[in-house]
C-alpha cells in the first residue's frame, strides 16, 4: 500500500465529512465563511486521525476484526 492508497483513503474520508459538516452549518442558518472554514478544519483533522490510525495498524500488522469478517464473506477474486 503506497502513498497514493493512503491519500485516496484520506480524501474519501475528508470530502464526505466536510459535506456533512457544511450542510449542518447551512441548515442551522449560519452560512458565514468562518463556519465553512471550521467545518473544513474539523473534516481534515478527523480524516487525518482516521487515516493515521489505519496506517499505524497496517504498519504494526495488527488484525482488524472488520477486515477479517469481510474477507470471510467475500473470497478473493483473481
Amino acid at each position: 500500500m503506497g502513498a497514493l492508497f493512503w491519500l485516496k483513503r484520506y480524501l474519501l474520508a475528508a470530502l464526505p465529512l466536510f459535506l456533512i459538516l457544511a450542510s449542518v452549518e447551512y441548515y442551522k442558518g449560519s452560512t458565514s465563511q468562518d463556519d465553512y472554514l471550521s467545518a473544513a478544519a474539523w473534516a481534515l483533522i478527523a480524516a487525518g486521525g482516521f487515516t493515521w490510525s489505519g496506517f499505524r495498524r497496517y504498519q504494526r500488522n495488527q488484525a482488524c476484526a472488520l477486515c477479517d469478517n469481510l474477507a470471510d464473506k467475500h473470497p478473493k477474486q483473481r
